[in-house]
């Protein structure tokens, strides 16, 4: 078992929608950042590791509930 799956699917949500979109106003961040990636203008440094960093409750939630689906097909 990995930590992956000690930890509860409430705190993925959680961290998703709080860390993973803020600030939300004028829009979600992690939205603004994925905008610039696609528009090629993502090149300062600072603006990788922000969007790494909103980024990863995302990529940590996808990785937790497919982890559970195989666990469920598995059984």
């Amino acid at each position: 078992m990995i930590w992956l799956d000690r930890l509860p699917l409430f705190l993925f949500i959680v961290a998703a929608l709080t860390l993973g979109l803020a600030p939300f106003v004028p829009e979600p961040h992690i939205w603004e950042k994925l905008k610039m990636l696609a528009g090629g203008t993502l090149s300062r440094p600072i603006d990788v590791f922000d969007l790494l960093l909103h980024a990863t409750p995302w990529l940590l939630l996808t990785a937790k509930i497919a982890r559970m689906l195989m666990q469920q097909n598995d059984a």
